[in-house]
């Protein structure tokens, strides 16, 4: 039975993966772990592992047809990341997006950043 991948949250490892997935597009296990060992040290096999995990939680899709499987994101970046914001808008927020925005607007934040959510609302309200 194929699962609903809209469901399944990625842990923080699966994420990095999806990361790497996401930029630099379909991929083998050793393209992917080529790219994550620039940035933490981790093994061929346990990235391969995650990436098996992930691909029967269908967050990956993988084409078996060469000798080497290619993987790729089942999901795009916008959208994983819009199901994750609405389950921690959800659970950490009381369902409140005003709230999430609040908590991470401060005084860290750029003006380019606040420009941009400026723009950004304004464009909603037409």
């Amino acid at each position: 039975m194929a699962r609903d991948n809209s469901a399944v949250k990625p842990t923080e490892a699966e994420l990095t993966l999806l990361n790497v997935l996401w930029q630099i597009g379909p991929a083998t296990v050793r393209q992917i772990h080529e790219t994550v060992s620039t940035t933490q040290k981790t093994g061929y096999t346990t990235v391969l592992k995650i990436l098996q995990i992930m691909h029967e939680k269908s967050l990956v899709i993988r084409d078996e047809s060469n000798r080497a499987h290619v993987y790729a994101a089942a999901n795009s970046e916008m959208h994983t990341q819009s199901s994750l914001i609405k389950d921690l808008i959800s659970k950490a927020f009381g369902g409140s997006t005003s709230k999430l925005v609040m908590r991470a607007i401060d005084e860290s934040t750029s003006a380019q950043d606040i420009d941009d959510i400026r723009q950004l609302l304004n464009s909603l309200e037409k």
